[in-house]
């Protein structure tokens, strides 16, 4: 009976909202639209910023605030964007799926037609009808979080770490904001509109009174008290939410600026989804235009790293767009000293391809030691791949059986990571060889990451060749001297270490004691034991 009655429900929603309301005002939209061209002069006065009665929000003093209370929103106050579309977008596209994301898009131009409260209820329903709420959650703790932390206007962010007592009302639902705050802001609460569930399924619909009413929510959740400092936007809604504060400041989209990294409540080291770009309905459109073309580049960038010789198959990832930098990679550095053991390269962990960019950089057959490798990157890989155990013994004997058949590539972190972050080298591959070369691999991308915690793993190089124009950099570092190596009387940890600092210096980035474990915890709430239905 709960399915009917909500088909019921929303169709009765739709033909009141969309066919009646919507409608009529799409209709005053277009009309007071096309009078304001025909009178150039009133749409000028009418496009300049009203003045607001409240001060600005640089004018609050952040001295002496750690007994306050303060309100705000996210939507258009803690974040710089005007339009909360893009986090919608990015939910329908790593929470659900591809032809979700196309239906929201197309929806996007009709949206601007329609009143606020009817807009955030179709993003609603079409973003979260039929998704698992263990998905939502996957993508408000791993996706979400690195889009907001770039987002963050400065200025209101500083004024609510000043604040002692922070509590974010929003009309947002709040699934979708509820973690971020919590975890990077140190939020004591978070009050949001509350979506309808069937089991373990969000059915579009927001439950409760509907969406949230921020002035009467603050009512009901200071009851006679007033908190010291209101934050709002130039919106009637906001003023009236924040004229219930004792002080009340408006944030102002023209005067906002970005947050930097080092400003960062809390370091942004891990995060996950497939999409590198903020998701704007115009960068969304370009995406899905590129996608055509883009799945025939990857597939031609990859049949020409596996199919042609190495010199010929850079020459043509070259001219398809790929952006390779190469540097280091001489004879001196590469060529072993003695023939009774390879050569082992010891690579920063950027994404899957990076031992097949090395080989191809030096131009000759390497060896890669894996353990997370799906069968499909297995099969196409275009230099051997031998995968661990994670068993420290067995791994130690695999490797130095490999290692004595030829040259050998090991990335001691275990994971990718994507940010400027080195995560704590695992120190076996010390114990094994005493010719070690330390390679800096770095990637940049601007459309999709190729790689990933929570999803498939056999499509990562896909999604990293159907980059327009993909960089990688591989820095080939001179060999470790002997003195600092295991055969020069130094204990494994101290070599690894050594060479992380190293090639973190190489790099510009910094060193974190944080492990594989730690990754996947916080990003798909497991150890990282990859089962074989999520490697393909």
């Amino acid at each position: 009976m709960v399915f009917p009655m909500v088909l019921l429900k929303q169709a009765d929603w739709v033909l009141y909202q969309l066919l009646a309301n919507s409608c009529f005002r799409a209709a005053r939209k277009m009309r007071s639209y096309g009078f304001l061209l025909r009178n150039q002069s009133l749409k000028s006065s009418c496009l300049q910023p009203q003045p607001s009665p409240f001060p600005s929000v640089n004018k609050c003093d952040l001295q002496n605030r750690g007994s306050d209370s303060l309100v705000c929103d996210i939507d258009g106050v803690l974040l710089r964007s005007e339009s909360f579309f893009p986090y919608f977008m990015l939910v329908a596209f790593e929470g659900g799926s591809i032809f979700r994301a196309f239906l929201l898009l197309l929806l996007s131009p009709f949206l601007w037609l329609l009143k606020y409260e009817v807009q955030l209820r179709v993003m609603i329903f079409v973003t979260f009808c039929g998704l698992r709420r263990k998905d939502i959650e996957s993508v408000g703790r791993a996706v979400l979080p690195k889009f907001y932390l770039e987002n963050i206007n400065l200025h209101a962010y500083e004024v609510l770490a000043s604040a002692g007592s922070r509590v974010i009302f929003t009309s947002i639902p709040r699934v979708m904001v509820e973690g971020f705050l919590k975890d990077y802001l140190n939020v004591v609460s978070v009050v949001g509109t509350e979506l309808h569930t069937a089991g373990n399924f969000y059915t579009g619909l927001v439950s409760g009174p509907g969406l949230l009413v921020k002035h009467r929510a603050l009512k009901e959740y200071f009851g006679d008290k007033k908190p010291n400092i209101g934050l709002g936007n130039s919106s009637l809604r906001d003023h009236l939410f924040i004229s219930i504060c004792k002080e009340a400041y408006v944030v102002c989209s023209l005067s906002s600026s970005i947050m930097p990294r080092d400003k960062y409540p809390k370091p942004l080291i891990f995060h996950d989804g497939r999409l590198a770009f903020l998701p704007t309905p115009a960068a969304t459109m370009c995406m899905f235009m590129w996608l055509p073309l883009g799945i025939i580049v990857a597939i031609f960038r990859i049949s020409v790293g596996i199919l042609l010789p190495y010199k010929l198959a850079v020459l043509l990832g070259v001219w398809s767009g790929i952006d390779l930098h190469i540097k280091g990679c001489t004879n001196k550095n590469t060529t072993p000293a003695s023939k009774s053991k390879g050569v082992l390269y010891v690579c920063t962990h950027r994404t899957l391809l990076d031992p097949v960019f090395l080989s191809t950089s030096l131009g000759k057959p390497l060896t890669a030691v894996t353990y997370s490798l799906s069968k499909m990157s297995e099969l196409i890989a275009p230099i051997k791949t031998v995968r661990l155990t994670r068993d420290r013994k067995r791994d130690g004997e695999t490797m130095e059986r490999l290692l004595s058949q030829g040259d050998l590539v090991v990335c001691p972190e275990g994971t990718t990571c994507r940010e400027p972050y080195l995560l704590r080298f695992s120190s076996l591959f010390a114990e094994l060889a005493d010719e070690i070369v330390p390679v800096a691999m770095n990637t940049h991308v601007s459309m999709f990451y190729g790689t990933t915690a929570s999803g498939l793993k056999c499509l990562d190089p896909f999604f990293f060749f159907m980059n327009r124009r993909p960089s990688y950099h591989v820095h080939v570092l001179g060999k470790v001297p002997k003195e600092l190596t295991c055969a020069g009387g130094r204990s494994s940890i101290e070599v690894a270490n050594y060479i992380q600092r190293q090639l973190a210096d190489a790099l510009g980035f910094e060193c974190t004691t944080l492990t594989r474990k730690d990754k996947y915890m916080m990003l798909a709430g497991n150890e990282g034991v990859v089962h074989e239905n999520k490697k393909c």
